[in-house]
């Protein structure tokens, strides 16, 4: 039987590790398997203050959507037990990445640590180093991606296409 041409939808993922000071993101492309397009960090200016920081971190994701032009975002959900500060400004960075993500219109799908755990190792204990071991091979790389916020944004991206509806 003769392969038929578009069997596979292309579609590009932006996946989004939240953080105060330090966002990752990664962006991957599949049709037939899964492809890096690019992965980083924001990183905000250390010292502002903090809704300079809110607004520094809604340019530069406005500017990678605008760059990249993904079809759909995947944000990590976040679990937070000890530390209420911490929690407060991941929360207001997270508040302006769903923001953002929705003012461009795209689909979002948020995913729990556990989930990604699951997803990527089938292993819901899986070490970071487990994870990014995972991405690594997903996407056919020579060596683990760095820094750890882009690897964890790239797992929450690949996380999002291995569980989405077909």
């Amino acid at each position: 039987m003769a392969r038929k041409k578009g069997l596979y939808k292309t579609m590009k993922v932006i996946g989004i590790d939240p953080g105060s000071g330090i966002i990752g993101f990664g962006l991957i492309e599949q049709s037939s398997k899964p492809k890096l397009i690019d992965a980083g960090i924001i990183r905000t200016t250390i010292g502002d203050d903090p809704a300079s920081r809110l607004v520094e971190l809604y340019e530069s994701l406005k500017e990678l959507i605008t760059e990249f032009k993904p079809d759909v975002a995947s944000v990590e959900k976040l679990f937070f037990a000890q530390n209420v500060t911490t929690a407060m400004n991941v929360s207001q960075a997270r508040g302006v990445i769903l923001l953002a993500l929705a003012e461009a219109g795209l689909p979002i799908y948020e995913y729990t640590p556990l989930q990604i755990k699951m997803a990527m190792t089938g292993y819901g204990r899986a070490t970071k180093a487990q994870i990014q071991e995972m991405v690594r091979v997903q996407l056919g790389l020579k060596k683990k991606p760095s820094p750890d916020d882009a690897a964890d944004a790239l797992a929450v991206a690949l996380t999002h296409l291995s569980t989405r509806s077909n």
